[in-house]
């Protein structure tokens, strides 16, 4: 996977402005009459989170032949989730568990207030519609807390094709677009 040399790697445009502004209405909508998809974990109101979402489920199918050639690895999927961040969430460093050995982290739209992810130490800041490609188990990624309003981020994971997580393929579910 030499494509990945570092652990990472930047897409720039991974969203056309088409679905840059769909995800945006989508997103906002949706985060504006939610009332039972929170996570009470990364801040203080409950960012809005949404896991197995139809849409970035169909977006993640979607993107799977990009992601190929971004990575030169075939890929089978397994989970979308999308997020609503909101004033003072952060995002702990971590790793990722085996469903996402390749990931994408996509900056779908914000309020404008820069708020970079990073890579193994790695400050990377996405303009909309920008993704980050990266090996989820294997590199440590984070973000600091959050000093704007609104922030809305897909993930799209995969595994390998021909590697050890294979048994991940739809994250073990019946059906995209469902939770398990």
């Amino acid at each position: 996977m030499d494509e990945l040399k570092q652990g990472y790697k930047v897409i720039k445009n991974f969203l056309t402005k088409e679905e840059i502004n769909l995800l945006t209405d989508y997103t906002r909508m949706k985060h504006r009459v939610n009332m039972t998809q929170f996570d009470l974990g990364q801040s203080d109101q409950g960012d809005t989170m949404f896991y197995g979402d139809p849409a970035t489920d169909s977006l993640m199918l979607n993107k799977r032949k990009l992601m190929e050639k971004e990575t030169g690895l075939e890929l089978l999927p397994t989970y979308s989730f999308w997020r609503m961040y909101s004033y003072l969430a952060d995002l702990k460093k971590h790793k990722d568990r085996p469903s996402c050995e390749i990931s994408v982290t996509v900056k779908i739209n914000s309020c404008g207030v820069e708020w970079p992810i990073y890579m193994g130490g790695t400050e990377i800041e996405l303009e909309n519609g920008d993704g980050v490609v990266y090996r989820g188990c294997d590199i440590e990624h984070w973000r600091n807390e959050f000093e704007g309003d609104w922030h809305a981020q897909t993930f799209l994971h995969y595994v390998n094709k021909n590697g050890p997580n294979t048994e991940w393929f739809k994250d073990k579910r019946p059906l995209f677009g469902i939770t398990k």
